[in-house]
């Protein structure tokens, strides 16, 4: 019994620090969305 409580201790201890040392920034890196061009009109269909 005493060793089950030990591990649950030190697993707590380590679910703990987990929680803290998770304040780390992400760094996001966003392609930009291709510029499509209009077509230019040929004047076909005026």
């Amino acid at each position: 019994m005493s060793k089950s409580i030990k591990l649950l201790g030190i697993f707590g201890v380590m679910v703990l620090v987990a929680a803290c040392d998770s304040n780390q920034e992400e760094f996001v890196v966003v392609e930009p969305e291709p510029i499509s061009v209009e077509p230019v009109s040929t004047g076909k269909y005026k």
